[in-house]
C-alpha cells in the first residue's frame, strides 16, 4: 500500500481544477524510465530537452509531485470550454432497459472536438514561454492535430503536422480545420524526411501508422532551430494534463452522491483513459475506494490484450526514446481501421504498469460492433460520437446489458472523448456495408514482436 496522499480538487468559484493530478506520485511501482535510443541509459532532463520543451521535460520525469499547479494563462484558456459536461445517459438506459446508471464525461464541446485540447494548450504555452518559433507533431484521427493547430494559433506559433496517411485520406475535413488554424499538414509517411523515405522504400504503398508519423515529426523538429516536438498521447506529461477530465468527473459525481463501479475509456496511447481514471485510480492505490477500470482497444491493434510488456521504441524510425510498455513492436503497422486515433503500437508506460499489476482490465472489440454501438448511442443520446470514443460506448453498453441480466444496479462511467462529425466517410462505409473487421493473425503479430529489442534492466 502506498502512503496516503490527501485528495484535493483545488476548486474556488467553479469546478475547474487549479492543479493537475500526477498519477505516478500515487503509484508504489513507478513506470520504468525512458531509455536513450543510442546509449540505452535512462533519459535525463537534458536529453529530453533536446526534443521537448524544458518545462515539459521536467513534467515527464516527475513521479513524486502529486499535484502540479496549472498556470493561470492555461486555466484562463480552459475556461472557454471547461468544466466539460458530465451527462447521465437516461435515454440510453431506457433503450437498454437496464437497472444500471450510465454517465459519460463529454469532451467534445470545443472546436477540436475532443479532449486533446487539454494538453495541446499546455504544450503550446510552454513552447511560447521558452521563446520557440514553432512545434512539430503527428496525428492519427486528426483530433490531436486539430487541437494543436488551435493552440499554436492562439499563441502565435508555427505548427507542422504529420498526419497518418490513411486518416489524411479518410478524414479530409479534419485536415482542413488544421489548415484553417494555420497548420502545415503532410501525409505520413512522406518523402519530406529521411525516415519517411526509408519507410516508403521498405513498405511501398503503406497507409502509415502513428509510429511512422512520430518519427517524421521528431526528425523535422530536431533539424530546425527554434522548434520542439510535442505529442498528444503516450507521454506521462500528457496524462498529467488530461487529469482535468477525471478530476471534474469525480467532483460532479461526488456532488450527485454517486460512486462509479466501472470506469471505461478507449485506449490508443492512453491519454483519454489515463486522464479519466486519474483521481479514481489514486483512491484505489491508497486503499480508499475500489473501482473496476476497463481499457477498450480495437481488435485490429490489440496492444494490451495481445501485446508484450517490454522496452520498445516509441516510433517506427527508432529515433525516439524507448519505453517499457505493452507493445506490438514499433514496426507493426495496423490495418487502415477507421479509429485512426487508436492505431498506435504501444501503450503509455503508466497504464502499462497498472495493467501489468492487475489494477486495470482490457478488452478488444471489432470495428463493425463499435459502429453499431455508435449509431445506437447517436439515435438516443443526440451526439454523433467519434469512432475512438465509440469503443468505450460499446463496452459501456455491454456492461449495462450484463446488469440487466444479473439485476445489478451498477453505476457506469465512460469517456466520450470526442465527436464524429468529421468522420462521415467512416459512417458511410458502415452504412453501405463496406466496413470489415480485421484481426491480425499470430504470424502477423510475430513479425512485429521480432523487432522488439532485448533489454533487461
Amino acid at each position: 500500500m502506498h502512503k496516503e496522499i490527501p485528495y484535493k480538487i483545488y476548486l474556488e468559484e467553479t469546478e475547474l481544477p487549479r492543479h493537475w493530478l500526477n498519477l505516478r506520485a500515487f503509484m508504489e511501482n513507478k513506470p520504468a524510465p525512458l531509455l536513450h535510443p543510442q546509449t540505452l541509459q535512462p533519459m535525463t532532463q537534458e536529453d529530453l530537452s533536446e526534443v521537448f520543451c524544458v518545462e515539459l521535460a521536467k513534467q515527464e520525469l516527475d513521479d513524486t509531485t502529486p499535484y502540479i499547479e496549472i498556470p493561470e494563462e492555461i486555466r484562463n484558456f480552459y475556461k472557454m470550454y471547461r468544466p466539460a459536461p458530465l451527462v447521465r445517459a437516461y435515454c440510453l438506459e431506457k433503450a437498454l432497459d437496464t437497472p444500471a446508471k450510465i454517465y459519460y464525461k463529454f469532451e467534445g464541446n470545443n472546436t477540436s472536438g475532443s479532449h486533446k485540447l487539454n494538453s495541446a494548450i499546455a504544450q503550446a504555452y510552454y513552447a511560447k514561454k521558452q521563446g520557440l518559433k514553432g512545434v512539430t507533431t503527428e496525428t492519427g484521427a486528426g483530433q490531436w492535430g486539430t487541437a494543436l493547430s488551435m493552440a499554436c494559433s492562439y499563441f502565435g506559433l508555427d505548427c507542422k503536422v504529420y498526419m497518418v496517411k490513411c486518416s489524411y485520406e479518410q478524414k479530409p475535413f479534419r485536415r482542413e480545420v488544421m489548415r484553417t488554424y494555420g497548420a502545415n499538414v503532410t501525409p505520413s509517411p512522406s518523402m519530406t524526411t529521411n525516415v519517411g523515405r526509408k519507410i516508403l522504400e521498405e513498405f511501398p504503398g503503406t497507409t502509415g501508422s502513428l509510429g511512422c508519423a512520430i518519427s517524421e515529426a521528431v526528425e523535422t523538429a530536431t533539424g530546425m532551430d527554434g522548434y520542439r516536438y510535442v505529442l498528444g498521447s503516450v507521454l506521462n506529461q500528457v496524462l498529467l494534463h488530461q487529469s482535468v477530465i477525471g478530476m471534474e468527473a469525480k467532483t460532479a459525481l461526488d456532488k450527485y452522491g454517486e460512486k462509479p463501479d466501472v470506469i471505461i475509456g478507449c485506449a490508443g496511447g492512453g491519454s483519454n483513459l489515463g486522464g479519466l481514471i486519474a483521481p479514481f485510480m489514486a483512491e484505489k492505490l491508497q486503499g480508499k475506494a475500489d473501482y473496476r477500470f476497463i481499457a477498450v482497444e480495437p481488435a485490429s491493434c490489440p496492444t494490451l490484450t495481445r501485446g508484450k510488456y517490454a522496452y520498445d521504441y516509441c516510433d517506427t524510425g527508432k529515433v525516439c526514446p524507448l519505453s517499457k510498455m505493452y507493445t506490438l513492436g514499433s514496426g507493426f503497422i495496423p490495418s487502415a481501421s477507421h479509429a485512426g486515433g487508436l492505431r498506435y503500437h504501444g501503450m503509455t508506460s503508466t497504464l502499462s504498469e497498472l495493467y501489468d499489476k492487475g489494477l486495470m482490465e482490457a478488452r478488444a472489440v471489432e470495428q463493425t460492433s463499435v459502429f453499431e454501438a455508435a449509431e445506437r448511442f447517436a439515435r438516443v443520446e443526440g451526439i454523433l460520437p467519434a469512432p475512438e470514443s465509440s469503443h468505450a460506448i460499446k463496452v459501456a453498453m455491454d456492461e449495462a446489458i450484463k446488469c440487466k441480466e444479473t439485476g445489478e444496479a451498477k453505476t457506469i462511467l465512460f469517456g466520450l472523448t470526442g465527436t464524429g462529425y468529421f468522420d462521415m466517410l467512416s459512417y458511410e462505409k458502415f452504412h453501405d456495408g463496406k466496413m470489415s473487421d480485421y484481426i491480425p493473425t499470430e504470424e502477423e503479430l510475430a513479425k512485429g514482436f521480432a523487432g522488439i529489442p532485448e533489454i533487461s534492466l
